[in-house]
């Protein structure tokens, strides 16, 4: 069983989509951030160190000769004194091995006179002045030293305890060892300090940054897998810091990633639904205009009255029934815009609601008859009939027989742009419902409602290029004011508007 499953999972592998195959291979080839971080510590500290074996390299050089100096100055004596003068040669090759010098030469004044020195003394390849303090050549003449392969011959000058001066010539090779030792010693130092020294900080940056931004990592990726699933959104850790906030931010962002991502889920499946039910709803509302057409033939004159008013209903259901599943895949056809009179586009809104009739509602028309609009006739009825009835049902919700309930409808021109007013004076629009109050399913006022209406108001005028917004008013009540443009706007550009 085990290689039936072996042999599907190299399947899946090979059908996984190419971009992501190179990204998992990057990230396993790739140290992670803790081996980058501890190799950096490292190398730091290291840097560091190195830094200061440069100028010790340099003083342990000049140390050394001024211990051979020394050494050489004690033997002057000796060789200088009376009972020294003819001091054998065999002695005196034994004493110049012992300080390490092939020559020792005293200088008082402008006198030079030459204490010891083998028969043959070897030519000087180099000068050093222990007179002089340590400047930033001797540490180049120290690394001359360290890199020269071949022997070579100083000349070493240092003062004497009498202000006189004395020269040595030696070899560069005991002090090459002694300088390799001694920088083979520090190195090994360096490198255990270093160790030593980055593994705290390199424990303290892990539990300070590479442990919180893993956490963070490990988040975004556990909950890019479900993002619909509530229960992988992080649980910020409280931090007051940078990181803190980057967790509570990406909280924020993933609540709010996975409400809008619920949200489409829904819309799709009523868009689904909604689907379905077109169909037969259509046949339905085509069967019933059928019947309206045979009705509108009898001579009745309530009938002739009646008649023409339920075939433009019904011709507006089916309309609506055909962009309902465009709705739902959150897309307005474009406006057929035209010159349209504003005052029989309201008359036909306040029929359909029956509020010539209504027992508790004025309804006041505040729109002159010659008053035009550039718009499409169709969707800004539909506009109207949102906002007219929203604000029906907002003042029948009232039981109080002594509340004042009125709606009117107000219309002014200002330059190229026509204004438009829905007012009511019901309970008006709640604080928390402001915030969402265009949105689909997120801006309902009333118990029950889904903001659909509003939703779809709004999309129609922005496709208008116009903007609606609820205003505040003079009085109690809810006032939304539409602006309309005359001049025709491009429909992209204005769903993208609407998308921003």
């Amino acid at each position: 069983m085990s290689e039936p499953r072996q042999q599907a999972g190299d399947a899946e592998a090979m059908t996984a989509p190419a971009a992501d195959r190179p990204a998992a291979a990057r990230r396993r080839r790739v140290p992670s951030l803790s081996v980058k971080l501890m190799i950096l510590t490292v190398i730091f500290v290291m840097v560091t160190g190195i830094a200061g074996f440069v100028p010790t390299m340099a003083t342990f050089r000049l140390r050394f000769l001024e211990d051979r100096l020394a050494t050489a100055q004690a033997a002057s004596i000796l060789l200088d004194s009376a009972a020294w003068s003819d001091v054998p040669r065999r002695v005196q090759d034994q004493l110049l091995a012992t300080v390490g010098a092939t020559a020792i030469v005293a200088r008082t004044g402008d006198a030079t006179r030459l204490l010891a020195a083998i028969e043959m003394p070897p030519t000087v390849d180099e000068t050093v002045d222990l007179r002089e303090s340590m400047s930033p050549g001797s540490i180049g003449a120290a690394f001359s030293t360290l890199l020269a392969f071949e022997p070579r011959t100083l000349r070493v000058i240092g003062p004497t305890h009498d202000g006189n001066s004395l020269e040595l010539v030696i070899s560069d090779r005991p002090l090459r060892s002694a300088m390799l030792r001694f920088g083979g010693t520090i190195l090994a130092l360096s490198a255990l300090i270093s160790i030593i020294a980055a593994i705290p900080i390199y424990i303290s940056l892990q539990r300070l940054f590479v442990r919180p931004m893993r956490r963070l990592s490990q988040a975004m990726v556990h909950f890019s897998e479900d993002p619909e699933d509530k229960a992988r959104i992080i649980t910020p850790s409280g931090r007051a810091d940078e990181i803190g906030v980057a967790e509570e931010e990406l909280a924020a962002m993933q609540r709010q990633l996975s409400d809008t991502l619920l949200q489409k889920t829904h819309l799709a499946d009523l868009g689904l639904a909604v689907s379905k039910v077109n169909h037969d709803l259509r046949n339905l509302l085509a069967s019933a205009q059928l019947f309206s057409d045979r009705i509108a033939a009898l001579p009745d004159p309530t009938v002739q009255r009646f008649a023409p008013r339920l075939v433009a209903t019904l011709g507006r259901a089916i309309d609506y029934c055909q962009t309902t599943l465009a709705y739902g895949r959150a897309r307005e056809r474009e406006p057929s815009r035209r010159l349209v009179a504003l005052s029989r586009v309201v008359r036909d809104v306040v029929e359909v609601l029956g509020l010539e009739s209504h027992a508790t509602i004025h309804c006041e028309i505040e729109v002159e008859g010659g008053f035009e609009i550039d718009a499409d006739p169709d969707q800004m009825f539909r506009v109207l009939l949102n906002l007219c009835r929203n604000a029906v049902q907002a003042m029948d919700g009232e039981p109080d027989p002594a509340v004042i309930r009125r709606l009117s409808i107000e219309a002014e021109r200002q330059g190229a742009v026509a204004l438009v007013r829905v007012c009511d004076t019901g309970p008006g629009v709640p604080e928390r419902a402001r915030a969402n109050l265009f949105q689909a399913f997120q801006g309902g006022v009333r118990p029950g409602g889904t903001g659909l209406g509003l939703a779809i108001a709004a999309e129609i005028v922005r496709a208008h290029g116009g903007t609606i917004l609820l205003v505040d008013g003079d009085g109690p009540g809810a006032v939304f004011e539409i602006t309309l443009p005359d001049r025709p706007v491009a429909f992209d550009r204005a769903r993208r508007a609407q998308a921003r």
